[in-house]
C-alpha cells in the first residue's frame, strides 16, 4: 500500500508526468487515434521538461546573484525560498503532506464539477508545497490523523479552485481566449497587479510594454533575448564589483575572472528565459486541445490551470521589467524593515523573478507600462512583508532561516493560522464555512450571468 501511495505522490508532484497523463486522458476521452494520443502525451511531457530545464537555468544563474548581493551590501536575515523550507518540513510532515496533496486534488476536481469555477490545478510542485504548509499549520492547530488529512485536503482543494478563478478575467485579456488559466502560488499577487493596472490605465489608450519605441539604432533591443542579456549583464557586473573579485573567484566562480563569470551567468539567465518560452508554446499547443475531452466528459468546460511561465510569451518585455521592479520593491521593503526593527526578509531573487515577471504581465494587460512597473513593484512589497506575518503561524518551522515566499502561501497560511489560534474546532468550522461560501458565490455569479443574458435578449 505504501509503495502504491509513493508512486501516486511521485506522479502528482512531477508536473511533466502529471500534465502528460492529463493530456492523454483528454485525448482518450475524445476517442483519438493511438498515434494522436501518443504524440499529444509525448509533446506535452517534453514541453514541460523543456520549461523545467529553462527554469533550472534561470534559478542556477540567479543563485550566485543573490549571494553576491548579500556579500555586496552585507545584509542578513530570512531568505524566502519555497524549496528550502519544504525540504526541512518534509522530514517531519512528509506523510501528511502526501495525503493532503492527493485528497486536495480530488476536492479540486469535485469543486470544479459542482461549481462554476471550472479550474483544474495542474502545477504539481506548487500543490506539493501548499500541501506541506497546510499540514504544518493544521498540526500546530492540534489536528491529527484522519481529520488533519481531510480538512487539509479540503483547504487545498479550495485554494486550487479559487486562486485561478480570481485571476481569470485578466488571464483572458492576456491570452485573448478563455481556454487556459494560471495556477501558481503567486495568483493573489498577480490579481493585485491586475487591479493596479486597472487603476492606473486612465481614460486614454495605454502603451504596452511590448510597444516600447527604441531609437532606430537600438531597434535590436526589441529582441527579448538581446535585451535580457544586455540588461542582466549590466546588473550582474554592477553587483559583482560591489561584492569584490576575491569573494566571487574564491566562493562562486572556481577561479574564473569575476567579470567573465558575471557575463556568463547573465547569458545563462537569458538562455533560461528563451528555453522557457519555447517550452510554453509546445505545451499550450497540446494541452488545450487535449483538455476538450475532459471538458466534455468529466468536468464540463474545464480549464487547465498551468504554471506562471505560460504567460511569458505574451509580454517578454514585461518579464524583465517585472523582475527588476519586484526586486526593487524587495529592497525598499528591506530598508523599511530595518527602520521598523522587524524581522529582516532578504529579497529572494528567484521569487522576485518568477512572481515579479508574472505580475508585470498582468499589470501590463490593462495598465500598460505603468501597470507593469507599479503592479510588480507592489507585488514585490507584498511578498516581502507577508512572510513576517506567516512565520509565527508555522510553529518552530517559522524561524528555520527560510520561509514560504509567494502571496498565496501568505493568504492561505495567515488565514488558517488565524483560525488555528482559536483551536482545532474553530479551524475546522472555518474551512467548512469557506466551502459554503464557495458554493454561494458560484450560485450568485451564475444567477447574475443568467439575468444579464436575459437582459441582452430583451
Amino acid at each position: 500500500m505504501n509503495g502504491i501511495l509513493k508512486v501516486l505522490i511521485d506522479i502528482a508532484s512531477t508536473p511533466a508526468i502529471l500534465v502528460a497523463m492529463i493530456a492523454v486522458l483528454g485525448l482518450i476521452l475524445q476517442k483519438k487515434t493511438i498515434a494522436d494520443i501518443v504524440k499529444g502525451g509525448i509533446k506535452t511531457f517534453v514541453g514541460f521538461l523543456v520549461v523545467t530545464a529553462g527554469a533550472n537555468f534561470v534559478v542556477s544563474s540567479l543563485d550566485p546573484f543573490g549571494k553576491m548581493f548579500q556579500q555586496a551590501f552585507h545584509v542578513t536575515g530570512v531568505v524566502p525560498n519555497n524549496e528550502a523550507i519544504v525540504a526541512i518540513a518534509l522530514e517531519k510532515f512528509g506523510t501528511y503532506t502526501a495525503l493532503i496533496m492527493l485528497v486536495g486534488m480530488a476536492f479540486n476536481i469535485l469543486f470544479a464539477r459542482l461549481t462554476r469555477f471550472k479550474y483544474i490545478y495542474l502545477t504539481g510542485h506548487a500543490t506539493l508545497y501548499m500541501s506541506c504548509m497546510i499540514a504544518v499549520i493544521l498540526q500546530v492547530a492540534g489536528l491529527e490523523s484522519v481529520l488533519l488529512v481531510l480538512f487539509g485536503g479540503i483547504a487545498l482543494g479550495l485554494a486550487n479552485t479559487i486562486f485561478p478563478a480570481i485571476l481569470q478575467k485578466y488571464t483572458r485579456v492576456i491570452t485573448k481566449n478563455d481556454k487556459v488559466a494560471l495556477g501558481h502560488t503567486g495568483n493573489f499577487g498577480y490579481a493585485f497587479a491586475g487591479v493596479i493596472g486597472d487603476m492606473v490605465k486612465g481614460d486614454g489608450k495605454v502603451k504596452s510594454t511590448e510597444e516600447i519605441n527604441f531609437p532606430k539604432g537600438l531597434a535590436f533591443l526589441r529582441d527579448s533575448t538581446v535585451s535580457i542579456t544586455i540588461t542582466m549583464t549590466i546588473a550582474y557586473v554592477i553587483v559583482a564589483v560591489f561584492a569584490g573579485s576575491e569573494f566571487i573567484t574564491k566562493e562562486l566562480s572556481g577561479g574564473t575572472n569575476y567579470i567573465i563569470y558575471s557575463v556568463q551567468q547573465a547569458g545563462s539567465f537569458a538562455a533560461g528565459v528563451f528555453i522557457i518560452l519555447a517550452g510554453v508554446r509546445l505545451i499550450l499547443a497540446e494541452i488545450v486541445p487535449a483538455f476538450k475531452g475532459i471538458s466534455e466528459k468529466l468536468v464540463p468546460n474545464a480549464k487547465p490551470a498551468l504554471d506562471c511561465p505560460i504567460v511569458f510569451p505574451y509580454a517578454p518585455n514585461a518579464v524583465l521589467i517585472g523582475f527588476f521592479s519586484s526586486f526593487v520593491g524587495g529592497i525598499v521593503s528591506l530598508l523599511i524593515m530595518v527602520v521598523l526593527k522587524t524581522p529582516i526578509i532578504i529579497p529572494g531573487v528567484v521569487p522576485h523573478f518568477f512572481c515579479g515577471a508574472t505580475s508585470a504581465v498582468y499589470g501590463n494587460a490593462k495598465g500598460g507600462v505603468r501597470g507593469a512597473v507599479l503592479g510588480s513593484f507592489l507585488q514585490g512589497v507584498l511578498i516581502s512583508f507577508m512572510p513576517i506575518f506567516l512565520m509565527p503561524v508555522l510553529g518552530n518551522l517559522g524561524f528555520a532561516g527560510s520561509t514560504f515566499s509567494d502571496t498565496d502561501y501568505g493568504v492561505v497560511g495567515i488565514l488558517l493560522g488565524s483560525m488555528a489560534n482559536g483551536g482545532k474546532m474553530f479551524v475546522m468550522i472555518g474551512i467548512l464555512v469557506a466551502v459554503v461560501l464557495l458554493f454561494i458565490a458560484s450560485s450568485i455569479l451564475t444567477a447574475k450571468e443568467k439575468a444579464s443574458s436575459k437582459g441582452e435578449v430583451a
